[in-house]
């Protein structure tokens, strides 16, 4: 009779279950992973909130006062905050909130167009000599080495004086002269790039230059382009103040933050009629800073390495 063999067999193996937090943080997108870091980021989540305030406020302006930007009511000449004129009057007799929410969208319109000018120029300039590199790319930085090194002020001014200062010579100029950021940016990323299996498969299943440019180069560069567009939207923000201040930017009637800070540059009225310049300026101030914000928190949201966190 053949025997048989009892040995116990041990029951299979099971893996323990995965818990409920491990399963949801496996599933998370890589753009729920990048929100929720840029809302540990307590500044980055309050410069967002002003900065919706500052848009939302500028947008609605005909909602939010009575008067016209461009009225001129002599009767109320330079008249101190009160009911009638919450943040008062300046020396034509127009209401000072009234063209604060409006210059609100001129300076910010300036800024974010000639930021998209800039990060457009930018991410074609950088993608094109990044992924081709030998002579055109050492053709395009050098390029951008002249860009560099000219002062934007000078531009400025010798096109105010063959144009005329605009709104459109500005948003052209400042777009223009601060592309040089954003295509070293790109170039940098596109140079680590082309050398991943993924664009070496691409090009030897037949993708020309532009198939990887478009598909492969454009979206990898697109998070770390919104911070450096959101840095320059700070920075053309106060280079409009600065160049209307100097009267080679917007010009009057039309209001803009800086062109309003032009009208009190007497030192007697800095000090007897505040209300003058302290909106304006208060504008910039936090607008520049939200912004700011808003870019830290983007920089640790598309890149953890850099160590965001709660602050």
């Amino acid at each position: 009779m053949t025997a048989v063999d009892r040995t116990p067999v041990a029951p299979p193996e099971v893996a323990p279950p995965v818990p409920a937090v491990h399963r949801a943080v496996r599933h998370r997108s890589p753009a729920r992973l990048a929100l929720r870091r840029f809302t540990r980021n307590r500044l980055a989540v309050v410069g967002a909130v002003l900065l919706a305030v500052v848009i939302l406020a500028s947008v609605a302006a005909p909602l939010l006062t009575p008067y016209e930007p461009t009225a001129v009511d002599l009767d109320a000449f330079r008249q101190g905050p009160g009911p009638e004129h919450l943040l008062g009057t300046d020396s034509s007799g127009r209401d000072v909130l009234t063209r604060l929410l409006h210059a609100g969208r001129v300076s910010l319109a300036v800024g974010l167009l000639a930021s998209l000018v800039a990060v457009t120029i930018g991410l074609f300039v950088g993608a094109v000599a990044g992924l081709l590199g030998g002579w055109p790319d050492a053709l395009l930085m050098r390029t951008t080495d002249i860009v560099l090194s000219f002062p934007a002020i000078i531009v400025v001014v010798v096109l105010a004086g063959i144009l005329g200062p605009s709104v459109t010579m500005l948003v052209v100029v400042m777009g223009a002269t601060n592309w040089p950021t954003a295509a070293r940016v790109v170039r940098g990323l596109v140079l680590s790039l082309r050398e991943q299996e993924y664009i070496a498969a691409a090009r030897a299943a037949g993708a020309g230059t532009g198939w990887v440019l478009l598909r492969h180069v454009v979206p990898a560069a697109l998070a770390p382009l919104s911070v450096v567009a959101t840095l320059l939207v700070a920075s053309t923000v106060l280079g409009e103040a600065a160049l209307s201040f100097l009267g080679l930017g917007v010009q009057p009637p039309q209001a803009s933050w800086g062109n309003m800070l032009n009208d009190a540059q007497n030192l007697t009225l800095i000090r007897t009629m505040p209300w003058l310049w302290l909106p304006p300026g208060i504008a910039i101030a936090v607008t520049v800073l939200a912004v700011n914000f808003v870019g830290d928190g983007l920089r640790d949201a598309v890149d953890p390495r850099t160590g965001g966190g709660a602050r």
